[in-house]
């Protein structure tokens, strides 16, 4: 198994040189997809399903017959900043109309099923001022005003998203006395607990009893943005962002509804992590000034702390100072260990105090954090070294240092017992016992390209690069290279780059508002990451979550080749080769110059936008 340091959406892609086997010509795909309308852009989403926004709305793609899995074309056009993707679910909402946080339309599809599940025209809402899906509940919360019935009230809908049936409505405050601006209006996200939840709003927390609506406590907690609680559901926690976003009030909630800290915990910035702990509360908070200096400036940086459980009092005297923002965040038996983006790892305790001998300086940008029965490995894009997990002390001495390289990835030889870093073209064998560092091989790689990626195949060390490919023996010796010419870069390609770092950005976020767990995953157990982030579905029932977790725990089709798009014979295509032989497998003939696809690498699919309106797609395996 493999672990790369430098991330990549779906694929590499390689070239060959030798003669193609069983081209597939472009009008030969294996299904083809009408989608009735312009293209505007195509997402895969987590599921595996190819959502795609035309002109006329919304289309769902899953290859197996050339039939439509959905065509939501009820709001015409829906643009990007209109789709909202679920960290985690098999779920897309569409937004469209009103202002600010306030719609008038909005649409939940299970883009597995196909199924619209949800929207706000048919189940009776003039206006929505949040649409919330709720895991592993498997929940939808709406909070807006009714179109007839019960004039101006702010009613509260929660809804079962196995069957998209409503569960239970009720209305939030008196009817005819709910107005914009002037009575109580939703502040934040609802916290939905076993038999009840409960509803920041303008005026205070209200705590409304699960299907009778019965009004269960009331405070005068204005203004919370969100809520947590832990799994006994007895402590809840409650974040209110203030002086314009720059810092955030911490409350304590009682189960009654009372306030149990004498003063709220103010942190500077916005909480970006935050995790509720046998001996205290874990709070990472980011503080910016708004882009004005460098990220280097003192007032952009992370702050840590770690709060009473009962007090709301901060435990440590003098909280670390990061000089920088939080990249790594772990929670450890003894303490907490963090690592910052500028450089810099440390581990503080429970009680404050220092855990490793000294901050252990690295370079900038710490790629990886991982466990390793050494100690901790960390990689950079300037070093990488193992070190005590206990004393902060250098396992292997003398950390590996390269030129800041534009692309690092790394792996470990089972066969050998060694580290394999591949960075400024080199190859690194660290030995797993000793720390001894050698030089396996320098990579040479053609069209000014750095190798990206390096795994262990059977019959030795792979690195790869956009167009090169070389495999080499267990001594660095060059068994093949190859490298072919890259015909233009793909449209689609660069936009999937962006879809990708934002969807990432959105499960952070996600998981810090729902009390993540930071757990220190083992180097290169894939595994292990694979059920952190399915973690939030495991509990979750249905017939679409669980083919979704299917997907997640699914070996990659395609994990014995590498895809290149190059300029065959009959014009520009995609080429299938073999890791372990350099062989070519398949050559799909696309043609255009700059073809838009995009690779499922999992379920070992190509879809090829073949025309303004039409997607085909092929069979990888």
């Amino acid at each position: 198994m493999k672990t790369s340091i430098f991330f990549y959406a779906f694929l590499c892609f390689l070239l060959v040189v030798e003669a193609p086997a069983l081209a597939q010509r472009a009008e030969q795909p294996d299904f083809r997809y009408d989608t009735g309308a312009k293209i505007n852009e195509m997402t895969l989403t987590q599921g595996g399903t190819m959502v795609v926004a035309t002109n006329d709305g919304l289309v769902g793609i899953k290859p197996g017959s050339n039939q439509l899995l959905f065509n939501f074309t009820e709001y015409g056009r829906v643009k990007p900043e209109e789709l909202f993707f679920v960290p985690n679910a098999p779920y897309v909402i569409v937004t469209q109309g009103g202002f600010a946080n306030i719609t008038a339309k909005k649409t939940v599809i299970d883009y597995m099923s196909g199924q619209v599940l949800f929207n706000t025209e048919s189940n009776g809402w003039k206006v929505s001022y949040s649409c919330d899906v709720k895991m592993p509940q498997n929940k939808l919360v709406v909070i807006g005003q009714r179109q007839s019935e019960e004039k101006y009230a702010t009613a509260v809908g929660v809804y079962d998203l196995n069957t998209g049936k409503e569960d239970y409505r009720f209305n939030l405050g008196e009817p005819g006395k709910v107005t914009m601006g002037a009575g109580m209006q939703p502040s934040g996200t609802v916290l939905l607990l076993k038999d009840y939840l409960i509803v920041p709003t303008t005026k205070g927390l209200v705590a409304k009893k699960a299907q009778t609506g019965e009004t269960l406590w009331q405070n005068d907690m204005k203004n919370i943005n969100w809520m947590v609680a832990d799994a006994s559901e007895q402590e809840i926690y409650a974040f209110e962002s203030v002086n314009n976003g720059k810092n955030t009030r911490i409350h304590k909630v009682g189960v009654n509804g009372a306030e149990l800290w004498e003063d709220d915990h103010k942190v500077k910035g916005q909480v970006v992590n935050f995790e509720i702990l046998p001996k205290g509360i874990a709070v990472v908070s980011n503080q910016s000034d708004g882009g004005s200096n460098s990220v280097f400036a003192r007032s952009n940086e992370s702050n840590i702390a770690f709060l009473s459980a009962a007090t709301g009092e901060d435990l440590w005297d003098k909280a670390p100072k990061t000089k920088g923002y939080v990249q790594h965040f772990y929670v450890m038996d003894d303490g907490i260990l963090f690592g910052i983006y500028q450089g810099g790892i440390n581990k503080i305790s429970f009680e404050g105090e220092t855990l490793f001998k000294k901050p252990l300086k690295t370079g900038e940008d710490i790629l990886t954090m991982a466990h390793t029965p050494q100690g901790l490995i960390y990689i950079t894009s300037e070093d990488a070294n193992i070190v005590n997990l206990d004393t902060g002390e250098a396992v292997w001495g003398n950390p590996l240092k390269y030129k800041r390289a534009a692309a690092v990835s790394s792996t470990f030889d089972k066969k050998n017992n060694r580290f394999l870093l591949s960075a400024d073209e080199t190859l690194y064998a660290v030995d797993a016992t000793s720390g001894e560092v050698s030089t396996l091989a320098k990579t040479k790689f053609d069209g000014k390209e750095d190798p990206t990626h390096v795994e262990v195949r059977n019959g030795g060390i792979l690195l790869t690069s956009d167009q090169n490919m070389l495999l080499m023996d267990w001594n660095g010796g060059t068994q093949w290279q190859e490298y072919y010419r890259a015909p233009g870069k793909s449209a689609m390609g660069a936009i999937l780059a962006g879809v990708s770092a934002v969807a990432t950005a959105t499960v952070a976020v996600s998981a810090a508002h729902s009390g993540m767990q930071n757990k220190l995953a083992g180097y290169d157990q894939q595994a292990e990451t694979d059920a952190a982030l399915a973690g939030g579905m495991a509990a979750a029932s249905g017939a679409s979550v669980v083919e979704m977790l299917k997907r997640f725990k699914a070996t990659a089709a395609t994990k014995n080749d590498q895809f290149i798009l190059t300029k065959l014979d009959d014009g520009v295509g995609l080429v299938k080769i073999s890791k372990d032989t350099g062989k070519t497998h398949k050559e799909i003939v696309l043609k255009d110059k700059k073809p838009e696809y995009i690779v499922d690498e999992i379920g070992g699919i190509l879809y090829y936008k073949a025309d303004n309106n039409s997607i085909y797609a092929y069979n990888l395996k």
